[in-house]
C-alpha cells in the first residue's frame, strides 16, 4: 500500500484526499487545524502547520512515504517540494517552487530572463521603500510577497496611501516582506486557469477569464468563466510564455495555476504562476469543461505513477461562482433563484446559518462555491456579471 502525506485538510483538499483513499493509498494529513473537514477521511492526522518545514520534515522522515501532496495550496507548496527533495520523492526543484511562491523573487526572475514585467521590488522596511519611491510611477500595487487568495492586496494612487497599505500587506506576510509594483492595465479580462506539466512539457492548459466585484474589492475574483473571451492567438502567447518559464525553472511535473494580463501592444504579463492546482474547485470545473481529471492526476504524479499521455477536449461554457457577502455579519440565509437551478452542476456551502461571515476582501471570506454550465458564451458572461440577481446572501 503506497503511503501519501497530504498537506492540509480544508474543504478544497477533500477531493484529493478522497481520491487517494479510493485508490487504496494510505493517507496521512497534517495542518494546524484539527477541525478541518478533510482529516476525517484520512488514516492518520498530525497537528503540524503545513508551513512548518522542519516539523513536516521530521514527521515525514518517520512515515515511510511514497509521495507528498500540497493540493490547491500555495503556502504548502514549498514545504512539499523541500521535504520531497530531502526524502528523494517525486517533486519539482524546491528552489524553483520558492521562486513561484514569493512574488518579489518571481518578479526578479522574470526580469532577469527577459519576460514582460512591471517595475517591481520587494521590501521589509517602509523606510527603504520611501527612499526608492521615485523609481516608481503611480498607480502602484502593494502585496504581501507570500499571500494567496488576494489577501492583503491594495492599489494606491498617492504617496499618502503607502504607509497604511504597506503595513497592511506586511501584517499578512509570513516572511515579513512586501512587493511594490506598478499597476498593469489589462486589455480585456485577466486570464486565469490551470496547466499541467509532464516531463517538463505542458500537456494540459485551459484558460478562462476572471471576474471581480468592484463594489467590495476589485482584486478578489468571484468567478472564472471557461473558455476565455480572449482570442486563440492571445491564449497561445500565454502558453508560449508559460512553457518558457517552465523550461527555465526546470519544472518537470504537476499542476500550475496561472494568472496573466494582456498589456499594451498585446504584450503578455505572467502575473502569478502558482505551483499547485487552482482553488475554488477550478480542477472540478475544468473536468466538466474538458474531461481531464486534474485531481486524480495530481495525486498520481506525486507518487510517480502517471503516463505522459493526457487527452482532453474543450467544450461548453462553464464557471464557478464564489458565494460571498459585501459586508460582515451573521449568516441568516442563502437564497438561490429557481431560475438558476437548470444551470447548476454542484453547490457547496462552507458556512451554516448563524455563523459569522466576513466581507469579501480575500478568498478566506468564501461562503460557498457554485459550479455552473451555460448554453452560450453570451449567456454565461451576462449571468456571471449579474449573479446578484440570482443569488442572495442574507445577514442578520
Amino acid at each position: 500500500m503506497k503511503r501519501v502525506l497530504m498537506l492540509g485538510g480544508s474543504f478544497f483538499q477533500i477531493p484529493a484526499i478522497k481520491y487517494a483513499k479510493k485508490s487504496g493509498y494510505y493517507v496521512i494529513t497534517c495542518d494546524y487545524l484539527p477541525d478541518n473537514p478533510g482529516h476525517k477521511y484520512a488514516d492518520e492526522y498530525y497537528n503540524i502547520s503545513t508551513t512548518d518545514i522542519d516539523g513536516v520534515l521530521t514527521l515525514a522522515k518517520n512515515l515511510n512515504l511514497d509521495g507528498i501532496v500540497a493540493y490547491a495550496s500555495d503556502p504548502a507548496a514549498y514545504t512539499a517540494a523541500y521535504v520531497a527533495s530531502v526524502l528523494n520523492l517525486p517533486t519539482n526543484p524546491y528552489s524553483s517552487v520558492k521562486i513561484l511562491t514569493e512574488k518579489d523573487l518571481f518578479r526578479d526572475f522574470l526580469k532577469k530572463n527577459n519576460f514582460n514585467v512591471p517595475c517591481a521590488n520587494g521590501y521589509n522596511s517602509y523606510y527603504d521603500l520611501i527612499k526608492n519611491i521615485k523609481d516608481f510611477s503611480f498607480p502602484l500595487m502593494i502585496k504581501p510577497v507570500d499571500s494567496s487568495g488576494s489577501k492583503g492586496v491594495s492599489k494606491i494612487n498617492t504617496e499618502e496611501e503607502i504607509k497604511s497599505s504597506f503595513e497592511y500587506a506586511k501584517s499578512l506576510s509570513r516572511v515579513g516582506r512586501v512587493i511594490v509594483e506598478e499597476y498593469i492595465s489589462s486589455i480585456g479580462p485577466q486570464i486565469h486557469g490551470d496547466a499541467f506539466v509532464v516531463d517538463g512539457k505542458i500537456k494540459f492548459c485551459y484558460l478562462g477569464d476572471h471576474h471581480y466585484n468592484n463594489k467590495i474589492n476589485p482584486f478578489v475574483p468571484y468567478s472564472t468563466t471557461l473558455p476565455s473571451t480572449h482570442s486563440k492567438e492571445i491564449l497561445d502567447k500565454v502558453e508560449i510564455e508559460l512553457q518558457k518559464l517552465i523550461n527555465l525553472l526546470k519544472i518537470n511535473r504537476g499542476a500550475l495555476n496561472v494568472e496573466a494580463r494582456v498589456g499594451d501592444n498585446e504584450l503578455i504579463y505572467l502575473m502569478e504562476v502558482g505551483p499547485r492546482n487552482g482553488g475554488n474547485l477550478v480542477p472540478q470545473l475544468e473536468r466538466y469543461a474538458s474531461g481531464f481529471d486534474m485531481v486524480s492526476t495530481s495525486v498520481d504524479i506525486a507518487l510517480g505513477s502517471i503516463s505522459s499521455e493526457i487527452r482532453y477536449n474543450k467544450y461548453g461554457y462553464f464557471s464557478y461562482y464564489v458565494l460571498h457577502s459585501e459586508k460582515e455579519g451573521v449568516l441568516n440565509n442563502i437564497i438561490i433563484n429557481e431560475e438558476l437551478n437548470s444551470y447548476l452542476l454542484e453547490k457547496h456551502f462552507f458556512k451554516k446559518k448563524g455563523e459569522f461571515v466576513n466581507a469579501f476582501n480575500g478568498s478566506n471570506a468564501t461562503i460557498g462555491i457554485l459550479l455552473l454550465k451555460f448554453n452560450s458564451m453570451q449567456e454565461m458572461n451576462f449571468m456571471t456579471e449579474n449573479m446578484d440577481k440570482y443569488v442572495k446572501v442574507e445577514l442578520r
